[in-house]
């Protein structure tokens, strides 16, 4: 029996009880979720070596950076890291990354979920 390794995703988001709730939403359908609430604790984390498959980022985020840096960031060190974006509001112009996923808040968890699959070309 082989054991294998479900997809890692990096989550992005400052408002907690909305990071822990869809954290563990993803966890039940197989994720294994590493989370931050900020782009910079995010960008540490990339620049670690640490195991991401994919990143799923807020677009507005405390700090220097916003969830658009972080993701091209991301790239820079990652280039082909799936990419889910989401926000409710904001006043910049989008800048999504090429074959990544955007999503307006609110948002189900099922259909992040099947982004997510989508994007990581696994079934957890």
């Amino acid at each position: 029996m082989t054991d294998t390794v479900p997809p890692r995703v990096l989550m992005v988001e400052d408002e907690t009880m909305l990071l822990e709730v869809v954290a563990a939403e993803l966890e039940d359908a197989g994720f294994d979720v590493a989370q931050a609430t900020t782009a910079e604790i995010a960008l540490d984390l990339i620049k670690s070596g640490a195991a991401i498959d994919i990143l799923f980022t807020d677009i507005r985020l405390p700090g220097e950076m916003d969830g658009w840096q972080l993701a091209e960031a991301a790239r820079r060190l990652r280039p082909g890291l799936p990419i889910i974006y989401a926000t409710g509001f904001t006043q910049t112009p989008p800048r999504l990354a090429a074959g990544s996923v955007f999503f307006t808040k609110p948002y189900r968890a099922n259909a992040i979920i099947k982004a997510l699959r989508t994007l990581g070309g696994t079934e957890p």
